[in-house]
């Protein structure tokens, strides 16, 4: 075991880091390799351990888009059905292309890929959260659950609120991980969020996770 590793280890966040950073390596090296582009939209994905992705359910009646907002930078996202109420903390990519996750020592903090779309503006924001740490829930513990037509706010700091609608939830597993799928815009000329975490079973001898949530919004909503 490095050293790296065993200060992981004994701060108790070695099981934080695998899941979501690994996810966003395929992100940074994604990122850096082409622009964020069109994809069909997905339905599902395998059963993982925790859940199998509900994708988008015929029978949920989503409300149409709202044109984006201007551009501002997110301070607090919200997640009625989840009771989140988490702060954000802009995040960039590490030396090696990887956006670094959340700090360690603060799994209540939810992360924004700075470099990306700002949340309600057109494009892709990208938000990343944990699921756990080795002693109890993180901020993103109930991602999994999230269903499509349910709202997520985020305060910006301009003021303004911008409320997304979720349409798609998945679990992508890593073997099968599909980083434009993931992360690339949906409709052309909407603003898009995504929030991202660990997901399937945790590999105790690999100290990782076996899959990704991912859950896909868009704006249709804006008020103070």
């Amino acid at each position: 075991m490095s050293e790296r590793e065993e200060r992981e280890r004994s701060s108790g966040t070695g099981r934080l880091l695998t899941g979501v950073a690994w996810a966003l390596l395929l992100l940074g090296l994604w990122l850096w390799g082409r622009e964020l582009t069109d994809v069909r939209q997905g339905i599902s994905a395998p059963t993982t351990g925790d859940i199998a992705a509900v994708g988008r359910p015929p029978e949920v009646r989503l409300p149409p888009a709202l044109k984006p907002l201007g551009n501002a930078r997110p301070q607090r996202i919200d997640i009625p059905s989840m009771r989140v109420q988490a702060p954000v903390v802009a995040r960039g990519l590490d030396a090696q292309g990887a956006i670094d996750p959340p700090p360690f020592d603060q799994p209540g903090v939810v992360g924004w890929y700075a470099s990306g779309a700002k949340p309600g503006a057109a494009g892709t924001a990208l938000f990343v959260g944990h699921v756990d740490t080795e002693t109890r829930p993180a901020v993103f513990y109930k991602l999994s659950s999230v269903r499509p037509g349910e709202t997520v706010r985020v305060i910006r700091d301009d003021g303004t609120v911008a409320e997304f609608t979720v349409d798609d939830v998945q679990v992508l597993p890593r073997d099968h991980f599909d980083a434009q799928q993931a992360y690339g815009v949906r409709q052309s000329g909407r603003a898009e969020l995504r929030l991202i975490t660990c997901g399937g079973t945790f590999d105790r001898a690999s100290r990782s996770y076996t899959a990704n949530v991912i859950v896909s919004a868009y704006l249709t909503g804006s008020g103070l």
